[in-house]
Parts: C-alpha cells; structure tokens; sequence
C-alpha cells in the first residue's frame, strides 16, 4: 500500500484523490494519537476553496473522540506551527498543499512543539487511518467542541511585529507577491512596521488564484513590478507563506539558495554560524563555494524542511534551508516562515548599507537545471538499467566538475532531475536529455 504521508504531509488532488473522508480518518487518527480525549487540537487553512471542506472533516473527525478542535482560519502555515508551540494544544493541523497548484490540497500535521512529525509516528497514523473504525467514539456529553480561535492569530502577529521593529528599514520601498495565498496580509502589516513603504500584489485570493502565475514559484510578475515601481526590493512569498523568494532593484530573482548565502555570510562575519549552515542535497555547489571560502562549513540533508531542521539539531546549526525558498532561522522561529526570511534580509540590508544585488553578488551559483517529469513509477526508476546508465553517462561527461541528481518528489507524482556544473549549455543538453529518457521509461 503506497505511504499516505510526503516529504511535507498527505497531498493530492482535493476531492479526487484526497477525499474529505481521509482527513476524516486523520482527525480521528490524530485525536487518538496525539492528543486524547478531553485535549485540544488547533487547526488551520490557506486560501484553497476546497480548505473549508477538509478542516470540517478533521473536526467532525477529532471531535467524535471527545477532543476540542480550535479554528484560526486562514493563517500561514509558520502561523499554526507558532500557535501549536505556544498554546495550549496538544497538536495542530494545517490544510494547505503549500506551492503546490490551486486544485491541489494537502493535510500536514504538528507536534506539540509547532514540528513536523517524526516518520515513525506519520507510520503509525497511516495504520490509524486505515482502520479508524475500530476506534470507536464518545457519547453525546463527551463529545469535542469546535472553538472559534481566530483571535490567536494576534500572538503570531504580535511576535513578528516585535521581530520587524527592531530593523529600521524607512525610506527602502518594498513590492510584496502574497501570492493570493494566506500570509498577504500579514506580511505587509509586519514589513510596514520596519519603517519601509510596501506596495502588495496578488493579495486577492478567491479560492482558485492561490500560487497561479504569482509568488515564490512564478515571481515573473514581481520582478517586473520591482522594476515599474522603482523599489529596492521584491519578496515573493508562496501560499501558505513558508517559502520566500526575493528579488532585487533591478528585477533580478534572488533565490533560497542566494537568500541563504547572504544570511550565512552576515553570520560568519559575526562569528555567529554555530554547526555551519545546513541545506539539501538540491542547494548549488555555488552556495557551498561561497560559505567555505569564509570559512563556514555545509551540512548536507535530503530534500524537505524537515529533514533540515533535523541536521540542524544534529550539528547545532541555527541556519538552514533550500533553494526553493524554506529558509529556517532558529533563533527566531522553528519552521521555515517567507515573513521571517525577508525581515532578516532586510536586516543585513539596513546594517550594511547595501542594495540586495550587491549583497547577491558575493554568493555565484554554478549553472543548475531542474526538470519535473511526471512519472507513474516514480519510486522504480533506480531498477530501469538504461536510465541508470544514461545517469552515469552524464555524470561522466561533467568530469567530476559537477553533479547530478535523481529524486522521486514527495510532494507530487514525478521524477527530480537536476543536473548541475560550469558549463550551462552542457548542464542545460544533460538535463533535458535525461528527463526525456525518464519519461519515456517512467510513464
């Protein structure tokens, strides 16, 4: 039976392929689990059309074993895992497929501590699920309740204030891409309260725009913005506001890999990169370069934020990320939060007095090209012979200056291909002729 749980919880396609009856199950699942009767879960949703059906799934699901089911509402996904860690519940669950494209909808759920299950426990509410008819219920007088929590959003928001007044940022202009996703709102009024002006766009969700040609996975429109409104600086968040991308003065994408680089740096200069900086097998050989030759160290993990919050409290780090934006900063939070990373840039910003190009340029990427093959068989690829040697092949062809890389994605039914060196027409040649292969050989 293939595993319910990803890289960053239960995804699908909402209503097709992740039914309001499996968060049903995993209410109850996670009541029995995690919390117990008489306890309190806290959830919350992006802007997905489909976020009202499933959270009415988990709670009538939690609430049949007697626990009470907090509601916040819309919130970014760092927002719950803040409230999770700081309130007074036994766990949380935020419906939200992330970056993933508005028809998508995903469960994640949260310890205690406002962090991504250990895959031990995932296991054991995979087993739940599919038996959580023998869990049997309450009676009337037990059942949970459905509280209207929406109020407690103002502890996220309050704490983020407290971390943005302590940048003095007047006079820089900003252009933020909420990505019609749930933390527009809450990024302006936070980034406002370093001093700066903020222009917002894609800040209308309707239920179907979330992450459509907009935020940290299609900046397009930012860049362009930056550049029509002569700002210093775009950040573009992703919809459930866990990823930023920035972008500089001129219109050009500074990515998480560039983000992480100059947070890095700014800490080695301070003599404040305890455990070096951790990120993912995917972060650019450039970004590495870059660190080493100020005397930091990397710490490598598999793809997915959780994995990087576990090398982090393997090492002792308190930086980590990934290119695509998850950007953790532990002194300040223990998820990846788009708001946290872009109050932290402009730190570095205001403290060196420095546009974000120039802080840019010191961290180079080597070229890299990343294909997304859909691929039934993902998980079989290492047993197709001939895509194997293909791989081999062009890892010989980069003579050792280079890479590249094979994955099943967690969050979606397709094949990783990223291929990466110094020459870019060659990396550019390997990348698509090896998701060719694989999409033949995979379909």
């Amino acid at each position: 039976m293939a595993r319910l749980f990803g890289t960053d919880g239960i995804r699908g396609v909402a209503n097709v392929d992740l039914k309001p009856t499996l968060a049903y199950a995993l209410g109850r699942a996670t009541a029995h689990r995690l919390v117990g009767a008489g306890g309190s879960l806290v959830v919350g949703q992006d802007t997905r059309r489909s976020g009202d059906m499933f959270v009415a799934a988990l709670t009538a699901g939690a609430t049949s074993l007697g626990v009470d089911v907090h509601v916040v509402g819309v919130v970014p996904t760092p927002a719950l895992a803040y409230l999770a860690r700081t309130g007074p519940y036994a766990a949380g669950i935020m419906v939200s497929a992330s970056h993933n494209p508005a028809d998508d909808n995903g469960l994640k759920v949260l310890d205690a501590d406002g962090l991504k299950l250990d895959d031990t426990i995932e296991e054991e509410l995979e087993a739940l699920i599919w038996r959580e008819g023998e869990l049997g219920g309450v009676g009337n007088a037990l059942i949970g309740r459905q509280v209207d929590a929406g109020d407690a959003v103002a502890r996220y928001r309050d704490h983020r204030l407290g971390l943005a007044s302590a940048i003095r940022a007047d006079g820089l202009r900003i252009v933020l891409d909420g990505a019609n996703g749930s933390g527009g709102a809450l990024g302006r009024t936070i980034l406002e309260a370093t001093g700066a002006s903020v222009e917002t766009i894609h800040v209308e969700p309707d239920g179907v725009n979330i992450n459509v040609r907009c935020g940290a996975t299609d900046p397009a429109s930012l860049m362009a913005a930056v550049a029509a409104h002569g700002a210093d600086v775009g950040f573009a968040l992703d919809g459930d506001a866990d990823r930023l991308i920035a972008v500089d003065a001129s219109g050009r994408m500074v990515d998480g890999d560039v983000v992480l680089g100059i947070l890095a740096l700014e800490r080695l200069g301070r003599g404040v990169l305890p455990g070096g900086l951790v990120v993912s097998v995917l972060s650019n050989g450039g970004l590495q370069q870059a660190v080493e030759a100020h005397g930091g160290t990397i710490v490598r993990t598999p793809v997915g934020d959780k994995y990087i919050l576990e090398g982090m409290q393997l090492s002792g780090a308190q930086l980590g990320g990934e290119k695509s934006g998850h950007v953790i900063i532990l002194e300040h939070t223990t998820s990846g939060d788009g708001i946290v990373t872009a109050l932290e840039v402009l730190r570095v910003m205001v403290q060196r007095g420095a546009a974000l190009s120039d802080l840019a340029a010191v961290v180079p990427l080597l070229p890299q090209q990343q294909r997304a093959v859909p691929a039934r068989h993902k998980d079989q690829w290492e047993g197709d012979l001939v895509l194997t040697r293909a791989i081999a092949e062009a890892t010989a062809r980069l003579a050792g200056r280079g890479r590249v890389l094979v994955r099943p994605s967690g969050t979606e039914p397709s094949l990783r291909v990223m291929v990466e060196g110094p020459d870019e027409a060659l990396v550019a040649e390997l990348a698509d002729s090896l998701a060719a292969l694989a999409g033949e050989r995979l379909h």
